[in-house]
């Protein structure tokens, strides 16, 4: 059975740079077995109601501004499941989760930042999967359990977000290595907590988590809470593994995170 995962995606400038991160993500894409779908819930795609796409091809959307012009010709040309996505449909009926088709829209860089350098190929089928910030972190990790059972049919679950990311907190100048205090003692609490399985605490971190303001900022928690779902989506083996952390720009973190046993 595939693990879950919840994957930053940092900033787009990863899908064109060469470092130790994106080396990790495409040594991950080769190491895992092979995937028959892959489900993402991506912290720029929010909706009041949970949206699962039944996309043939998805178009390569663009939501981001400042950036060098190669990142503005990169196409990832995945395609969807209508199989899966009639799955999800399913499972979101039978556990009372209320959601809405979309048959549209294409994958933000929340989605194909991450599965570029995983699956280069664009060769996997994707289901995206919008989030809901105004959930409770409780309402958020049901999701993710409600469709638990897709990693018995080998389908990759993965959280695309950032457990550090204050846009405001920034440093622009700092490269890989010089971490801001805070930041990773957001991140170290965070780990404990993990480890442990303790939703209890991980379900308050606003109240619980030394720094919860600064690393997930009020009008950002969109990026932090996709770690619930792809949680949920391992509650039949409750087990975490930090798989990977670095950081860039003083305190955006570059975590992967590993739910429910090995590979």
């Amino acid at each position: 059975m595939l693990p879950s995962f919840f994957i930053a995606h940092g900033a787009p400038l990863l899908a064109i740079e060469d470092n130790e991160y994106t080396q990790f993500l495409n040594h991950l894409g080769k190491q895992l077995p092979r995937p028959k779908a892959i489900v993402l819930f991506s912290a720029h795609w929010e909706s009041p109601v949970q949206k699962v796409s039944a996309v043939d091809n998805y178009s390569t959307i663009y939501d981001f501004g400042g950036f060098p012009e190669a990142l503005y010709t990169i196409q990832y040309p995945a395609r969807g499941s209508k199989e899966v996505s009639k799955e999800i449909e399913k499972l979101f009926v039978e556990h009372g989760v209320p959601y809405e088709v979309d048959k549209e829209r294409g994958l933000d860089h929340g989605a194909w930042v991450v599965l570029r350098l995983l699956y280069p190929e664009a060769d996997i089928p994707v289901i995206s999967m919008s989030v809901n910030p105004k959930l409770s972190p409780v309402e958020q990790y049901k999701i993710g359990k409600s469709i638990s059972k897709l990693r018995e049919k080998d389908i990759l679950i993965i959280g695309s977000g950032g457990t550090v990311h204050n846009l405001g907190a920034l440093k622009m100048g700092n490269g890989i290595g010089q971490i801001d205090d805070w930041a990773l003692d957001f991140d170290l609490w965070l780990e404990r907590q993990l480890n442990n399985w303790d939703l209890e605490s991980l379900f308050n971190y606003q109240s619980s988590a030394p720094s919860s303001s600064l690393a997930v900022p009020p009008y950002g928690n969109e990026h932090f809470i996709p770690i619930f779902y792809a949680m949920g989506a391992a509650d039949d083996h409750q087990k975490a593994a930090l798989v990977h952390r670095s950081y860039r720009y003083g305190n955006l973190s570059h975590s992967v995170w590993q739910f429910g046993g090995k590979m």
